[in-house]
């Protein structure tokens, strides 16, 4: 039977596999777009932990959590709780999302935007600098080692920053045989889509100190933030917990003031 992971990546790739468009001037157009916005540095400077907040409308696994919502004033929240980054779905086929979600989000803040998307090609990354994004997702599990490292090292050529998400030690070591220095830990198993919350207490143990330190999926609230900021994480990536709440910027707030 097919997962989660299996049938979202499936898409990605027939899509990827019908795309015409010559790589060279993808690259061209992308280089050529106007500075990001410092992703990484936006959570290096953030104070206490940083809060990269996410635009869903909703999920494989929950369904909808709030398809109607207003992009733009939904990051102008987020920016007013002291949100440091944030983050935009962009698959629409599972999650609802679009690069109209992104610009429309990244353009009502001064807030680095993650494109929070399925990247498994060079188009893809470089769409992902062209529609605007600060930083590109690229999943450990999703990329085989070759293709972790042309991503990797094509998102660093067209002036993005690159959040390398892992699940475990092993797909940790791989990130950092890049030279990743942004690694997330996903604490949702991509193919179960369950969340084990000690996932990235486990696995940021193994994190070199240069690294900076993301935590994602399952943070229900202050005290998980407290608890991973405890942890030695620099960052957390929240986003249902957000989505659903009556007041997102005092959500935002709290998770950055947790203890």
């Amino acid at each position: 039977m097919a997962t989660y992971l299996d049938r979202i990546l499936a898409a990605h790739r027939t899509r990827v596999a019908a795309d015409a468009r010559p790589l060279g001037a993808l690259v061209n157009e992308a280089g050529a777009q106007p500075s990001a916005r410092g992703f990484t540095a936006a959570l290096r400077a953030a104070e206490g932990l940083a809060v990269i907040a996410e635009v869903k409308r909703r999920s494989p696994s929950r369904g909808d959590l709030a398809a109607d919502l207003d992009p733009a004033a939904l990051a102008r929240a987020y920016e007013r709780g002291g949100a440091a980054c944030l983050s935009v779905l962009t698959d629409g086929g599972f999650f609802g999302g679009s690069a109209d979600d992104l610009r429309a989000a990244r353009s009502a803040t001064g807030l680095p935007a993650l494109r929070k998307d399925f990247t498994v090609s060079a188009a893809d990354v470089c769409d992902t600098r062209i529609m605007g994004a600060d930083a590109v997702l690229l999943i450990a599990a999703a990329l085989d080692d070759a293709e972790l490292a042309e991503l990797h090292a094509l998102a660093g050529d067209v002036g993005l920053d690159a959040l390398v998400e892992v699940h475990d030690e092993a797909e940790l070591d791989r990130a950092l045989a890049v030279g990743a220095t942004l690694v997330g830990v996903n604490q949702r198993d991509l193919v179960t889509f369950d969340v084990d919350h000690q996932r990235a207490v486990r696995v940021g143990r193994r994190m070199p100190p240069a690294v900076v330190r993301v935590a994602e999926s399952g943070i229900r609230g202050p005290g998980d933030a407290a608890a991973l900021a405890a942890a030695g994480f620099d960052a957390v990536l929240v986003g249902e917990s957000l989505v659903t709440h009556a007041d997102p910027a005092a959500a935002v707030a709290a998770l950055r003031t947790a203890r």
